[in-house]
Parts: C-alpha cells; structure tokens; sequence
C-alpha cells in the first residue's frame, strides 16, 4: 500500500469503521506555505471530514490544518475548504457515483509522495449499524483465533 517514498501524515481511521470503501482516489492538493509547514510538523487532522464535487472541481472540507507555530499574521484559517487536484475524466466518474444514492466521497488520509502532498480519497458508502456490529464480531474472533495459534 504505500512505498518506501511515502510518510503518512494523518490517518482517517474512523472512516474504515463508518463506510464500506468502493474505490479509492490518490489526488493532490492545493496548499499554501504554512499549510505544509504544519503538515510536516504532522499537525492535521480528517475527522468528519468529506469532499464535495462544485463547480467541476472537488473541494475537501472540513478537514483541520492546525496553524502553522512559527507563522506571523499572514498564517492559514485552520478549516479553510482545499481544492483536490485531479484529472478532468476522473472529477467526471466521481460526479456520477455521488449522485447515486448513499455515495460520498472521504479522504482516508494524507501523506507526503516525492515532497508532494497527496489525499487518498475514497469513494465510500456508508455503513448501518448491524455492519459495524458484524465487523467488531469478525475483528474479535480473528483476534481470538491468533491468540489461540501463538499458544
């Protein structure tokens, strides 16, 4: 999954748990100076946060850059909506797939590639209650079973 040329920045791991992830995106992402200063110093957060397809491009929102601690006035807004770069064809078959009903589109975490930041974004579904029960369930008995095999 990531290559040696890969450091994660953040992790949205609330989103395997709340979605059944359909595909997944790797789009880049407008930033300003003390934006990726804050990244590297792994200071962000994707916790309730979601993409929104507008305009024929694809915005993340609610997606929280802490503000950068050696950055003067001219520092970021925190929760400022960040454009995603990605190919006009794929901006198209995302369009169609979250017009369907129960698709959204979740960024699954940040990570920096080659010095760029990137988004891995997916396109999910989300879960009902009784599917989070059964993958709790299915995460026990997989961990009794290891249990019982390190004996």
């Amino acid at each position: 999954m990531t290559e040696k040329n890969e450091k994660n920045i953040t992790v949205n791991r609330k989103a395997r748990h709340e979605y059944h992830i359909i595909q997944t995106y790797e789009a880049g992402i407008s930033l300003v100076g003390t934006e990726v200063k804050a990244l590297r110093q792994n200071k962000a957060n994707l916790i309730d946060s979601y993409a929104s397809i507008s305009g024929g491009e694809v915005w993340l929102l609610s997606a929280h850059i802490s503000v950068y601690d050696h950055g003067n006035r001219y520092n970021h807004d925190p929760l400022r909506p960040r454009r995603l770069l990605l190919h006009k064809s794929e901006i198209r078959k995302l369009s169609k797939a979250v017009n369907e009903k129960g698709n959204t589109l979740i960024p699954l975490r940040l990570y920096f590639s080659k010095g760029k930041v990137k988004v891995e974004l997916a396109l999910a579904k989300g879960k009902k209650i009784y599917d989070k029960r059964r993958d709790i369930a299915d995460k026990d008995a997989q961990r009794d079973v290891e249990r019982k095999f390190k004996l």
